[in-house]
């Protein structure tokens, strides 16, 4: 099985010493693009906010070549870096299920995934289990962020259906912890 590329959309917004994506280039895991037109043109863009959650029916487009890719944002720009992004690609906006972050900045939190984290938990749930680990591999919190999340993406990797695995979430997380979501 041959490695799912991975790309991240930078908009330099975030603290350099604390972003994940900057480290992912710079071991050579993800390739950054800071002009949004430069990114892929088959694959999903990972989007916390879409309606459509990344499950067992994306991966024969993985397969297939396309891309997972990354917006590298501050969370308090989320909306406005989502539209514009969404703008000039035509990529899939695909969300993931409920998962804790375990990055310092936003340790315990439901959904507020680092890019790192993010990347790695979709390569996971689409059956790339060893990419995902040595994505993690430069950051002090990945082992963490696997262990914290180990029930629930065990877990989401059985499921059949997109439907199946958004049902699934709910047993781990209930709603009114993951009103941040």
């Amino acid at each position: 099985m041959s490695e799912v590329p991975l790309h991240v959309i930078h908009l330099d917004q975030d603290d350099p010493r604390k972003c994940t994506a900057r480290r992912l280039g710079s071991h050579g895991l993800a390739l950054l693009h800071y002009d949004v037109r430069k990114a892929p043109r088959r694959g999903f863009l990972l989007d916390p906010n879409a309606t459509v959650i990344l499950g067992p029916e994306d991966k024969g487009m993985i397969e297939l070549g396309g891309a997972l890719v990354a917006l590298d944002c501050s969370w308090k720009k989320i909306e406005e870096s989502l539209v514009s992004v969404e703008l000039q690609t035509m990529l899939e906006s695909r969300t993931l299920p409920i998962l804790l972050a375990s990055n310092p900045v936003s340790w315990g939190k439901p959904g507020r995934l680092s890019t790192a984290e993010a990347l790695a938990a979709s390569l996971y749930l689409i059956g790339y289990k060893e990419q995902a680990f040595r994505l993690l591999s430069p950051f002090p919190f990945g082992d963490q962020f696997m262990e914290l999340n180990k029930e629930p993406l065990n877990a989401y990797i059985e499921a059949r259906s997109r439907k199946e695995l958004t049902e699934l979430q709910w047993e781990f997380f209930d709603s009114g912890r993951s009103a941040d979501y």
